[in-house]
């Protein structure tokens, strides 16, 4: 690691990575500071309260295919801050993130004096992690000169520092409930502050939303004047198929027929958010798709990688990275891991405290023939002992054991020695748990990965068969 890369690091550390505050008026203050960068291309704004990081991972390769240059913008990371920000969905390397640190750096130490902040300040005038991130990302992507731009939302919409970009695009993945104290109670009141990023001449997509929320979606494209389209009307998913790593998929576009796309990523939820990036790409290029051959758009949808998102690690037992951490996508996760076909599920269990324990615990039950919880690694992290009781009122009438693992690595270790060859291992709960378990398992994104990359375990034997639990990971 260079010392200007670990420099910039610390400096983005000590601005708080979990501190955030409902105004646009300090990324306002910075984007000005830096010419307003995110006018320099087209840009395509993904919100929701699951499946964002998918469509934008979705919606950049297929851009990407069509021979556009794509800068991508994703949050939260799983391994390396650098993910965050991709070119060509390649994670920005070490030296210009560091380049590009330094010039909104001293930028936002001008906001933080303009707002009489100190660099001791850690109160709300100070330009946040996230802040000083986005405008990272938005100078980045305009100093290498992309053509469009895909920005996932951090939190919400109306207030998300995202929102100093006018997309061209709005794309809202499905809403329900999370960040409920930030947020709203009801799925309304959660509708409402994501469609803030729909501005006048904005196309907006939808996923299915439930008869209300789907009503405030329908007015917030009428007034913006831009367009909608819906998937499950003009986007839609006509069958799905089992495929070696993921899925084959058929698709209506608009009237157009895609067979045979075949998606590396699992799940029926999955297959959902590919026809959201198509109605996505569709309403950004226009008539110009039609000139786009089908083929074209089948080695895109090929190429599309969403690590941490039903990734599958190995085998004998398989790994199966998802963090899923609201009862909407547990539920998603569970019914997805059903359909692969394994005998046994050990789920290892890692929630944020202000997450809906019980309801992510309740959608997982079905699934779990034996449960390890673990505390994420954050400062958010549940208790483990509050873990474990909610866990043991799910699934001790089950029949199913629950133990608790110190951390993620124990855990991993904990439940792969209880997993059998044809079994799999579940890491979810938390992206913060599965990108320490991705730690174990795999080099951080954009690393190239050699023979032998992906690491063995140290596992704990099996109760009764010392042998068979060990995996096959290399």
């Amino acid at each position: 690691m260079s010392d200007a890369y670990a420099r910039a690091l610390d400096a983005l550390s000590a601005r708080g990575p979990g501190r955030m505050v409902p105004d646009l008026a300090r990324i306002t203050a910075l984007v000005g500071l830096l010419g307003d960068p995110q006018h320099a291309y087209r840009c395509v704004h993904v919100t929701g309260t699951n499946g964002k990081g998918s469509i934008v991972r979705m919606t950049s390769a297929l851009l990407g295919g069509v021979d556009l240059r794509v800068g991508t913008y994703l949050s939260p990371h799983l391994q390396d801050v650098r993910e965050r920000i991709q070119v060509d969905l390649e994670p920005i390397g070490p030296e210009a993130f560091a380049a590009v640190h330094a010039e909104v750096e001293r930028l936002a130490a001008l906001v933080d004096g303009g707002n009489g902040a100190t660099a001791d300040d850690a109160g709300a005038q100070r330009v946040t992690f996230f802040e000083v991130m986005t405008a990272m990302a938005l100078a980045h992507l305009a100093d290498v000169a992309v053509d469009v731009a895909v920005v996932e939302v951090g939190l919400g919409g109306r207030w998300d520092a995202t929102n100093v970009v006018r997309g061209d695009v709005a794309v809202l993945g499905p809403v329900d409930l999370d960040h409920t104290e930030l947020l709203g109670t009801t799925p309304e009141a959660i509708a409402d502050e994501k469609l803030g990023v729909v501005e006048d001449g904005t196309h907006v997509v939808t996923a299915a939303q439930r008869p209300e929320v789907m009503a405030m979606v329908a007015a917030a494209a009428e007034r913006a004047g831009g367009g909608l389209t819906v998937v499950g009307r003009d986007v839609r998913v006509l069958g799905r198929g089992p495929a070696p790593g993921g899925q084959v998929v058929d698709v209506d576009l608009h009237g157009r027929r895609l067979e045979g796309l075949l998606l590396p990523v699992h799940g029926a939820h999955q297959a959902e958010n590919l026809a959201a990036a198509l109605g996505a790409v569709a309403a950004l290029l226009g008539p110009s798709l039609d000139r786009v051959a089908d083929e074209v758009l089948r080695e895109a949808v090929a190429r599309v990688r969403v690590p941490g998102r039903l990734e599958v690690v190995g085998a004998g037992p398989a790994v199966v990275l998802d963090g899923a951490h609201n009862p909407h996508a547990a539920a998603a996760v569970a019914a997805a891991v059903a359909e692969l076909g394994y005998r046994d599920v050990v789920l290892l269990l890692s929630c944020l405290d202000d997450k809906d324990v019980e309801g992510v615990c309740a959608a997982l039950g079905p699934v779990a023939s034996h449960v390890v919880v673990a505390p994420a690694p954050s400062p958010r992290a549940a208790d483990p002992a509050r873990l474990a009781a909610v866990a043991r009122a799910v699934w001790a009438p089950r029949g199913v054991l629950v133990e608790v693992a110190e951390d993620v690595d124990e855990g991993l270790a904990m439940a792969t020695g209880v997993a059998g060859p044809r079994d799999a291992v579940l890491v979810t709960g938390s992206l913060t748990a599965v990108g320490a378990a991705r730690d174990r398992l795999l080099p951080p994104e954009g690393t190239p990965l050699a023979p032998g990359d992906v690491r063995t375990l140290a596992l704990r034997p099996r109760a009764g068969d010392p042998g068979e639990g060990a995996p096959d990971l290399g």
